[in-house]
Parts: structure tokens; C-alpha cells; sequence
């Protein structure tokens, strides 16, 4: 029997769950169904590059610091397609990286908060 196959979503609670989805919407084009909330990705239809990113469920010892600066138990990771272009769309929108991006064997990584001090890992997986 097959059981876990792969991440069914995120679900976390908000102050001001639109607003949130907005400033989602507006800084990571996360294109917000109002008819819920939220949104649906389908890796499978999506019109971006080919890329060799994947889903990773990974829990961390309870007193990790990679989630700092924010007091959350959560992080979010989005995976992005041009990650120093939408650094500097995000830097022009008044939206402050956290640290210096890491270009790793993994891909390019960097950090951001949201407006509810939410930790956002943006990943722009390495190439094939």
C-alpha cells in the first residue's frame, strides 16, 4: 500500500488571512483563488522552465536557529525561476532580503519575511 507521495499543502493560521494572500499575490505572484483563499499548484501544467526541483518535507530539531528571525515553528520554501531577478523586483518593492543568497549544488537560496513575520525560503533549483 502506498502511503505519503507527496506534500498536499500548507496550512497555517494568519491575523488578516486576505491581506496576507494579497501581499503573497503582489510580491511572489502566487496567484490567489478568492473563491477559497489560497492557491493550487500543479507542477504538471505549470509554463516554466524545465527544472529538477522537488517537494521536501523535513522537520528540524526543536532548537533550530534556521527559522530565525522569525518566532514561528514553520518556514515556508517557494521554488522560484530567476531568483536574483525577482531579488532585485522584491528590493524595489521595499521587501529586505534576509542575510546573502547561497548559490549551493542544490541551487540558489535566500531569505525574506512576510508581513506576519513569516520566514520564506526562495529556492531557484540548480540546473539539469
Amino acid at each position: 500500500m502506498r502511503r505519503v507521495i507527496g506534500i498536499g499543502g500548507i496550512f497555517f493560521k494568519a491575523e488578516n488571512p486576505a491581506a496576507l494572500a494579497s501581499w503573497y499575490e503582489e510580491h511572489l505572484g502566487v496567484p490567489i483563488d478568492k473563491s477559497f483563499g489560497g492557491y493550487s499548484f500543479n507542477w504538471n501544467n505549470q509554463n516554466q522552465r524545465p527544472m529538477n526541483g522537488y517537494t521536501l518535507w523535513s522537520p528540524f530539531k526543536e532548537d533550530t536557529e534556521y527559522m530565525k528571525p522569525s518566532s514561528k515553528n514553520f518556514m515556508f520554501n517557494f521554488i522560484v525561476d530567476d531568483l536574483e531577478e525577482l531579488l532585485q523586483v522584491l528590493e524595489e518593492e521595499g521587501i529586505n532580503q534576509l542575510n546573502s543568497m547561497q548559490d549551493t549544488e542544490f541551487g540558489k537560496f535566500a531569505w525574506i519575511m512576510d508581513p506576519e513575520n513569516n520566514k520564506i525560503e526562495l529556492w531557484e533549483p540548480a540546473e539539469e
